[in-house]
């Protein structure tokens, strides 16, 4: 149905819109499908997410892939975050377009001094706040977003530090009905973006490398579970998984939940690594190779 991207500078008040942005949503007759994504939501730290340039790119591209999972026909999506990178902002408009859905952005126009403050607050209070430095870096480097790019468009523009943000407030009841109303063939000041074949083709190779990627790394975790419940890893530490697959190395037996938790974690970096490399791997056995890599890298010995 609809992918709303709510865009600020850290502390701006970009929760509290989305906040009532779904609130309002929620009022509407019939009431449409409503999911807010956010660090939270995928349980990640804002502090540890913002650390450096590579985790910050990792969480980029988890946020992505989730927003892409989660779109629909039938459903609105909210993203709150930062969204300050002006390239991820275009990437998340050819998700919306490859999805043939409205799209559409909410931006959080708040004062440096203000975000700062209130940053400086939510630290006192004992809240989820920002260290200094990365707080002060991350205002350095907002990307401000311009209703001219085509993935800024349309711009709903808040002034949080001016304005209190409510349910009523008239930006939030503009962005409700643009993301509401009927279209039909008269229809002039809602777009719903339309799919490319490039897009529609990129998306279904996309999903492909994706099936390929879960199948084969869940293959790979039930033949060391088993290997290791028959102790045909033995004293040499060694798993074979067949002709031109690298061997597992493994110093100490691993159990299910850490396998499930190394595979959830190399499926999100492969989805992030692709955002700005190639795809992932669209055939089992290359798929298998690189979570074969990773394992040993991560719980293996050379």
């Amino acid at each position: 149905m609809a992918l709303v991207v709510i865009c600020g500078q850290p502390c701006s008040g970009k929760s509290t819109a989305a906040a009532c942005l779904a609130d309002a949503l929620q009022a509407v007759d019939p009431k449409p499908t409503v999911r807010i994504i956010d660090e939270s939501s995928l349980h990640l730290g804002r502090n540890q997410s913002y650390a450096d340039m590579p985790m910050e790119k990792n969480l980029r591209g988890v946020l992505r892939s989730e927003v892409d999972r989660s779109l629909s026909k039938s459903s609105i999506i909210i993203v709150d975050s930062l969204n300050n990178i002006k390239g991820y902002r275009y990437e998340l408009w050819c998700l919306a377009r490859a999805s043939g859905i409205r799209y559409c952005v909410v931006f959080c126009d708040t004062d440096e001094d203000s975000c700062r403050e209130w940053n400086r607050k939510r630290g006192e209070m004992g809240e989820s706040s920002y260290d200094t430095k990365i707080f002060e870096d991350l205002v350095r480097r907002f990307e401000k977003p311009d209703r001219r790019n085509r993935w800024d468009s349309p711009l709903f523009e808040l002034f949080p530090s001016k304005d209190e943000i409510r349910e009523s407030s008239p930006v939030i009841a503009d962005a409700v009905s643009y993301l509401t109303k009927k279209v039909d063939s008269k229809s002039r000041d809602v777009r719903v973006l339309q799919p490319t074949i490039a897009t529609q083709t990129a998306h279904t190779t996309d999903a492909n490398s994706l099936y390929e990627m879960d199948r084969a790394t869940q293959e790979v975790i039930n033949m060391i579970v088993e290997a290791q419940s028959q102790g045909l890893a033995g004293a040499v530490n060694r798993i074979s998984l067949g002709q031109h697959l690298p061997t597992i190395n493994i110093q100490r037996p691993i159990g299910l939940p850490e396998l499930r938790s190394l595979r959830r974690t190399f499926i999100k970096l492969t989805g992030q690594s692709s955002l700005s490399g190639p795809p992932p791997p669209s055939d089992a056995d290359s798929a298998k190779r690189m979570f074969v890599d990773y394992l040993n890298r991560e719980i293996g010995t050379w």
